[in-house]
C-alpha cells in the first residue's frame, strides 16, 4: 500500500517553519499544534502520513496566527493556502513529455567531498611494514605460551599502509581516514587519542622510507584523499612538550606494593615501567619541565638512585609509593593557562553541560580551548598537516567543546586551506535529537544537530542556518540495534524524518559500527548479526543521504562479536575488535580475504555510488519505511541526476513510489528498464537486495552478487 503523501505551499506572508494537525485517520490524530512538516525547495513543505492512513482531516498553520480552512484528503497531492488541490505540482505538463534534464556533471568533481566514500582504520592495527619500530605499551600486553610478549600495540606502520593502499582502493574507497598520528604518552597510546606532542608526528609510525609526508604523497598518486584524525579536547596525562608540564615523577621509579625495585619483569619492561626502547628508560623529554625532572630524563636508566618528591619530601623508589604521582592528575593544580580545573566526569555529567567544563579520565585531561595561547598552538599545529596535503579533518570528543569555541577552530582551519572538510564525533546512543524529543534525555546543545546549525536557540534547529561542520551519523546508528541486527528497517523512517535539523544532512558520515561501538544491543560490540543482515544494512548507507564510512575488517566480518575494546581487567587487543588485521592481508592470504561475500558486496556498492550524482548528493524525498523495506527519491540539482531506491530485508518486496519524475528509469543492479508515468514507478526486490533506479541512468553496474541481485 503506498503512503499518503501531501505538499503545502506557503505564502510568503507566513513563517518560514509548518506544522499540520490531523485527525479522523483512522490511527492516531495529534494534539496542537500537530507535527511539523519537512521544506522542500520553491516554498514548498512535504508531510507523509504512517502506513495504512487512506483519509484524513488536517488543517496546516505557521504556529504565528497564520492557518488554512479545515481540509480533508483520500489522495495527497499538491496544496495551496485556499486548499485547492492539485495532483501535480502546480505549472507541470500533464500530457507534454517532460524534457530531458541536464547531463549529469563529470564525476568525480574533485571539490564536493560527498563524492567520497570512507575507510577508517587504526593505523597500529591495520598492517605491519616495518617490525623495526613495533613497540609494546605498558598495559595490556599479549603473552604466547612460553611466556614471550607477542603482538606489539604499535605494531601497523605508514609503511605497511602504503604497501596496502591498492587492497583499500580495489574496495573502491576513495578517502582513508587514519587515527591521530602525531606524537602520544600513556599506558596504552597505541591508538593515537592520548596527545603528547601535536606537532610530531610520532616516531612509531614512520620508517626511513615511509614518512606521514609519503602516505599522503601515496594516498594522493592513486586519486585518493586523506583524513586526519584530530584531538582538540584533550592532552595526555603528560602535558605538552615544549609548553606545559603536569607534575609526576618519572614511571622509571614506580614500583607497585610488595614489588622490588629493579625487579619488575612484564615483557619488554625489565627491571622497570620506564620507556624500553629508549636508553634512560624515560617517557617525558619536555624542555618545560622542573629541572630535577630534567636532569633525570637523562640518567638512572635502572630507576635505583634515590630521589626526593619534592611535593612530599619523601624517597623513592619505594614500594607502594602513591600511585597518583606516576600516573594521576590533581585537577585543582593544573596550569590554568592550559588547562580546565573542575575536576573529572562522573555519573550524570556525561548528559549535563558539566560534559564541556570537566577532564574525562586520567589520560584525557581537557584543554582550556579559549586561551589565545592553547587557540594558536592547536590551529598551528594542524594547518602544518594541512600544508603537508591533508584533505579532511575528523574531531574527536565534539560534545566536550562548546559549539561556538569548536568552530573557531573549524574555520581558522578552513581559512587556512579553504574546501577542507571537517566532521566530528558526537557520540549519542539514541536518535540524537536532544530537547526536540525522540526520547532523548539530553540537553540539545550538547547534540550532534546543534554543530551543525548556527542558532542560539535549542529548542529551533531553524534559528541559524549551516554552520559547515558536519557529523558522524549517530542517531541512524542507533537505530541499527533494533532494526538491523533483527532483519528489520523498523525506525529507519523515523529518523530520516528529522534531517531538517540538520544543517545539511547530505553531508552527514554514515556508519554500522566503529573503534568504539557496534550497532548489537549493548553498542560494545563487533556486528554479530546474520551476513545477510550486514549486506542489507550497507545497501541503506551507501543508497541514502550521507558519506559512507566503512570500519577497517567489516569487509570480512573481522573479529565478529568481539567486544570493540578491552572488557575484562585482563583483556589483550588480540580478544577486541581492535586485533591486529595485517594477518589478512598478507600475500599468502590477501587473495581469500578478496573474495570474501561482503568484501565483493560493499566494492560493488561503492562503484554504483560512484557512477551516480544522486545517490551521492541528492536530497531525499518520497521517504517510506515499512520494516520490511524502505523507499526513496534522490535528487541532485533539480533532476540533473535522480534515482528512485527500494531496499528489501528479510524477504522479497514489491515497492510502489508515487511523486517520481516520469521518464525511463535503469536498474543499477538489475539493468532492468522501466517507464515511469503519472509519477509512479513500481519494481520488485529481491530479498536482502536493493533496486537503484536511475533516470537516465547507466544501467546495470558490477556482476550480481547474494546480496545485490
Amino acid at each position: 500500500m503506498s503512503q499518503l503523501t501531501l505538499r503545502f505551499r506557503k505564502p510568503k506572508s507566513w513563517a518560514v517553519s509548518l506544522y499540520i494537525h490531523f485527525w479522523d485517520t483512522g490511527a492516531d490524530g495529534t494534539a496542537w499544534p500537530g507535527q511539523p512538516m519537512t521544506p522542500e525547495r520553491g516554498g514548498w513543505s512535504v508531510f507523509q502520513f504512517d502506513s495504512g492512513v487512506q483519509s484524513a482531516h488536517f488543517v496546516i498553520h505557521d504556529g504565528q496566527g497564520h492557518q488554512t480552512k479545515d481540509l480533508w484528503t483520500d489522495q495527497g497531492g499538491w496544496f495551496e493556502a485556499d486548499g485547492t488541490r492539485s495532483a501535480r505540482k502546480p505549472g507541470a505538463k500533464k500530457a507534454a513529455p517532460k524534457a530531458a534534464p541536464p547531463s549529469p556533471p563529470p564525476l568525480p568533481s574533485g571539490t564536493d567531498f560527498r563524492e567520497e566514500t570512507i575507510y577508517f582504520l587504526i593505523t597500529t592495527r591495520f598492517y605491519d611494514g616495518d617490525p623495526s619500530n613495533n613497540f609494546f605499551c605498558r598495559d595490556r600486553i599479549q603473552f604466547d605460551a612460553s611466556g614471550n610478549p607477542v603482538d606489539p600495540h604499535w605494531r601497523g606502520d605508514f609503511k605497511g599502509l602504503i604497501q596496502r593502499l591498492d587492497y583499500i582502493q580495489d574496495l573502491g574507497f576513495t578517502a582513508l581516514w587514519i587515527t591521530p598520528p602525531v606524537e602520544n604518552r600513556s599506558g596504552l597510546d597505541y591508538h593515537g587519542y592520548h596527545a603528547y606532542d601535536w606537532t610530531r608526528i610520532d616516531p612509531r609510525l614512520e620508517s626511513p622510507d615511509a614518512t606521514y609526508q609519503d602516505l599522503i604523497d601515496a594516498v594522493h598518486q592513486r586519486g585518493m584523499k586523506l583524513i586526519q584524525d584530530v584531538v582538540i579536547n584533550h592532552s595526555c596525562q603528560y602535558g605538552i612538550r615544549g609548553h606545559v608540564h603536569i607534575d609526576h615523577l618519572p614511571i622509571k621509579y614506580y614500583v607497585p606494593q610488595g614489588g622490588q625495585s629493579g625487579a619488575v619483569n612484564h615483557g619488554p619492561y625489565q627491571g622497570n615501567l620506564g620507556n624500553y626502547a629508549w636508553p634512560n628508560r624515560d617517557d617525558i623529554d619536555n624542555s618545560v619541565a622542573p629541572d630535577w625532572y630534567r636532569e633525570r630524563h637523562a640518567c638512572d636508566p635502572q630507576g635505583i638512585e634515590p630521589l626526593v618528591d619534592p611535593l612530599t619530601g619523601e624517597t623513592v623508589p619505594k614500594p607502594g609509593y602513591n600511585p597518583g604521582r606516576f600516573f594521576g592528575i590533581d585537577a585543582q593544580k593544573l596550569d590554568p593557562a592550559w588547562y580546565m580545573q573542575d575536576g573529572f566526569i562522573c555519573g550524570g555529567d556525561w548528559e549535563s553541560a558539566a560534559v564541556q567544563t570537566k577532564h574525562i579520565a586520567g589520560d584525557c585531561i581537557n584543554l582550556e580551548l579559549e586561551n589565545k595561547n592553547v587557540f594558536d598552538y592547536l590551529v598551528n599545529a594542524v594547518n602544518g598537516y594541512l600544508d603537508m596535503g591533508v584533505d579532511a579533518i575528523r574531531l574527536d570528543t565534539v560534545k566536550h567543546v562548546p559549539r561556538d569555541t569548536l568552530l573557531k577552530y573549524v574555520n581558522a582551519w578552513k581559512a587556512h586551506k579553504p574546501g577542507t572538510f571537517v566532521f566530528g564525533e558526537n557520540l549519542v546512543k539514541g536518535l540524537g535529537w536532544g530537547d526536540l524529543g525522540g526520547g532523548d534525555n539530553g540537553p540539545s546543545f550538547i547534540r550532534p544537530w546543534w554543530y551543525t546549525r548556527l542558532g542560539h536557540d535549542p529548542q529551533d534547529p531553524h534559528a541559524g542556518g549551516d554552520s559547515g561542520f558536519a557529523v558522524l551519523d549517530f542517531g541512524l546508528f542507533s537505530t541499527f540495534r533494533d532494526n538491523v541486527s533483527k532483519g528489520s528497517y523498523q525506525q529507519v523512517g523515523q529518523a530520516l524524518s528529522m534531517d531538517w535539523i540538520y544543517g545539511d544532512p547530505t553531508t552527514l558520515v554514515t556508519f554500522l559500527q566503529n573503534h568504539d561501538i557496534g550497532p548489537d544491543n549493548d553498542f560494545k560490540y563487533r556486528f554479530k548479526g546474520d551476513q545477510w543482515m550486514a549486506a542489507a544494512a550497507y545497501n541503506l548507507i551507501w543508497t541514502l543521504r550521507g558519506i559512507p564510512c566503512l570500519y577497517y575488517g567489516e569487509e570480512i566480518e573481522f573479529m565478529k562479536g568481539a567486544p570493540q575494546d578491552v572488557e575484562g581487567e585482563k583483556d589483550t587487543l588480540n580478544q577486541t575488535g581492535r586485533a591486529y588485521f595485517g594477518d589478512h592481508l598478507d600475500d599468502s592470504r590477501i587473495a581469500e580475504t578478496q573474495s570474501h561475500p561482503l568484501y565483493a558486496h560493499i566494492k560493488r556498492l561503492n562503484r554504483i555510488r560512484r557512477a551516480v550524482p544522486a545517490l551521492q548528493k541528492g536530497h531525499m524525498g518520497q521517504v517510506n519505511e515499512w520494516g520490511s523495506g524502505v523507499s526513496f527519491t534522490r535528487d541532485h540539482n533539480d533532476g540533473q541526476s535522480y534515482a528512485v531506491v527500494g531496499l528489501a530485508i528479510g524477504g522479497d518486496q514489491d515497492i510502489q513510489v508515487q511523486g517520481v519524475r516520469d521518464g525511463l528509469y535503469r536498474d543499477c543492479v538489475s539493468g532492468r528498464e522501466i517507464w515511469a508515468s503519472g509519477g509512479q514507478l513500481g519494481f520488485h526486490v529481491a530479498a536482502n537486495s536493493a533496486g537503484i533506479y536511475v533516470l537516465d541512468g547507466p544501467g546495470k553496474i558490477g556482476a550480481d552478487g547474494p546480496y545485490l541481485r
